[in-house]
C-alpha cells in the first residue's frame, strides 16, 4: 500500500480542532513516522515486549489502532499462533477502513484479526486480554475518563499480562519542558515540516491532545495495582511505559 505524503496543514487556512477524519487517515502513516520520534524503533520494542508477555489462547488489544500498523507487525510476528486473537479498536471509521485493507494482504496461518469501531472511553470488554497497547492514544482521552479506562484494563487483564503505553509527556520544570518542546519542533523540521505546518498543527491539537507528566502516568498505574511499572523508552518529551499485572503468589 502506497503512503500519501502529509501536507494537510500546508494550505489549510481555517484551523479547527484536530480529528482523525478521512483526510487525516489518508496521510496518517506518513504523519506518524515524521511526527513521533523513533517511531519504527518503538514499534519494534512493542512487538518484542508483546511476544514476551502474551499468553496462550488469549487476546492482544490495540486501543487506538489507527491504520493497523502495529497489528500487522504482530500478525507477522505471531504466524502459527492461531490460538491468539488480535483486537484493534478505534473510533475513526476511515482509519479502520485502511486497517482492513492492510489486513487483506496478510498471508498464512496466524492470529484471528478483529476490528471494532468504538470509543474506548465509553467502556468496553477486555476479557481474556494478556497484552493491551495504548500508544499515543491515552493523551486524546479526556482526563476525567482516563483512570476509569486504565482501571478496567487492570481488572480484566490476565495476571502476568502487561499494558504498554506510549505518550507525549510534560516536564515539571517549565524551562526544561520548553527546551524539550523546542527539540521536538527541530525534529519535525528535520522531517520536512515547515514552520507554518508546525504552527497550524500545534493550534489544531491544543484542546485535543492533553499530556500528563510522566510521573503522573507512572503513579496512576501503580495506584491501580500494576507492578512493576517502568519506562522502557524515552526521547525528550515522549515516553513509553510498561505496566505489569502481578501474578498471584
Amino acid at each position: 500500500m502506497s503512503v500519501s505524503i502529509d501536507d494537510l496543514f500546508s494550505n489549510q487556512q481555517e484551523i479547527v480542532d484536530f480529528t482523525f477524519d478521512e483526510n487525516v487517515a489518508s496521510v496518517f502513516d506518513d504523519m506518524v513516522r515524521r511526527s513521533v520520534p523513533f517511531y519504527s524503533e518503538v514499534q519494534r520494542m512493542l512487538i518484542e515486549l508483546t511476544l514476551d508477555f502474551v499468553q496462550e489462547s488469549t487476546s492482544i488489544f490495540d486501543l487506538g489502532c489507527s491504520t493497523g500498523t502495529t497489528l500487522c507487525h504482530l500478525a507477522s510476528a505471531l504466524q502459527g499462533h492461531n490460538d491468539l486473537t488480535l483486537v484493534g479498536v478505534d473510533n475513526s471509521e476511515p482509519m479502520l477502513q485502511l486497517a482492513r485493507e492492510k489486513f487483506s494482504s496478510l498471508q498464512g496461518q496466524g492470529p484471528a484479526l478483529v476490528l471494532k469501531h468504538l470509543d474506548i472511553d465509553e467502556g468496553m470488554d477486555f476479557q481474556n486480554a494478556s497484552v493491551v497497547l495504548l500508544n499515543w492514544t491515552l493523551q486524546f482521552i479526556r482526563p476525567m475518563k482516563r483512570e476509569a479506562l486504565l482501571r478496567a484494563i487492570f481488572e480484566q487483564l490476565r495476571p502476568g499480562g502487561c499494558l504498554l503505553v506510549s505518550e507525549k509527556i510534560l516536564l515539571p520544570d517549565q524551562k526544561l519542558n520548553r527546551r524539550y518542546i523546542d527539540y521536538y519542533l527541530r525534529l519535525k523540521k528535520r522531517n520536512n515540516y515547515n514552520d507554518q505546518e508546525i504552527a497550524k498543527k500545534r493550534e489544531a491539537l491544543e484542546n485535543v491532545l492533553i499530556p500528563y507528566r510522566k510521573q503522573e502516568n507512572l503513579e496512576l498505574l501503580r495506584q491501580l495495582g500494576f507492578k512493576p511499572v517502568e519506562v522502557f523508552f524515552q526521547w525528550y518529551n515522549f515516553a513509553s511505559l510498561i505496566a505489569v499485572k502481578p501474578s498471584p503468589r
